[in-house]
């Protein structure tokens, strides 16, 4: 027989079982002290067994069997669970998790820094992150929102403009106190190659910043070269080497001192800059607009 066929049964059991008492569990489910008994009794001819060792007549309260003792707890936290299971039901169909595709580098060295704020202000949305190195497919993938960095030409994707960023040399302040005064200098030093992206998507390079700079005897070919932003930075900041430093990324090093710029007045703007996307279809939905808002609010209040 299917145990739920049983559920008041139950219910009166383990109200019973708590009071050891049929009259105080018959107050709490608003029955009968008879329709308790009735109950239980039951449930006791169903499993073939006495859940209550019934005393002398008069005696008010009851006594429960060895296996009743040990079953109680579980029967106890088995109704709890259907009681909250059954409140979750009754609350509106809201899907409060926010799935968020970023960089590793870019949740690295800006996101996690910050998103604290994001979750004391909206602390009922259930915050996931997405940090894949490669470009996700927001639809296959259920993305809900994310930040790219690249032109802003998506296909498929709803896009607005974050933040732009300058390229720069950065380096480690004890690098500065060895003769690192202009960019021709940079030939003696090792530079820090970052190969997070291809050159062909207009990827700043130590080629590209050099040419700008008219300076044609650094050697680009040698260096230690790395597929992750974050790490050339994390590079630099040990001393390793020069990088060329992403401003977005290295704000906060260089804030607090861990990284240097060279050659203070050499900023190189870039065509690349950071966007949110979004599905189109999420134009409307609260949780993604609440992050959009944010993401702006946020930048707005750094820059």
């Amino acid at each position: 027989m299917n145990n739920i066929a049983h559920l008041n049964a139950v219910r009166a059991f383990e109200a019973s079982a708590r009071h050891l008492s049929f009259s105080l569990a018959a107050k709490e489910l608003n029955v009968s002290p008879a329709a308790i008994g009735q109950q239980v009794r039951l449930l006791e001819e169903w499993l073939g067994l006495s859940l209550f060792i019934r005393a002398s007549s008069g005696a008010s309260r009851l006594t429960l069997t060895a296996q009743a003792k040990i079953a109680l707890p579980e029967i106890s936290l088995g109704l709890e669970h259907i009681s909250q299971g059954l409140a979750l039901l009754q609350k509106p169909n809201i899907n409060n998790a926010i799935t968020v595709s970023v960089s590793p580098a870019f949740a690295a060295k800006w996101l996690l820094l910050r998103i604290d704020d994001f979750q004391l202000k909206h602390p009922d949305y259930d915050l996931r992150l997405n940090t894949n190195s490669r470009s996700v497919d927001y639809f296959a993938e259920d993305i809900d929102v994310g930040v790219r960095y690249g032109k802003g030409n998506w296909l498929g994707l709803s896009q607005a403009l974050l933040m732009g960023e300058d390229i720069f040399p950065v380096c480690s302040p004890d690098l500065i106190k060895q003769g690192l005064a202009l960019p021709k200098d940079l030939s003696n030093y090792p530079l820090l190659h970052d190969h997070s992206m291809p050159i062909s998507s207009g990827f700043p390079t130590w080629t590209s910043w050099l040419a700008v700079q008219e300076v044609d005897d650094v050697d680009t070919t040698k260096g230690l070269k790395i597929n992750n932003s974050a790490s050339v930075i994390q590079a630099a900041v040990a001393g390793q080497g020069v990088a060329l430093g992403r401003s977005v990324l290295v704000k906060d090093d260089l804030a607090c001192g861990r990284l240097v710029k060279p050659f203070p007045a050499l900023d190189s703007s870039t065509e690349l800059a950071y966007y949110i996307v979004w599905r189109p279809e999420h134009d409307s939905i609260e949780k993604v607009q609440a992050f959009k808002t944010w993401l702006l609010e946020t930048v707005a209040a750094v820059t």
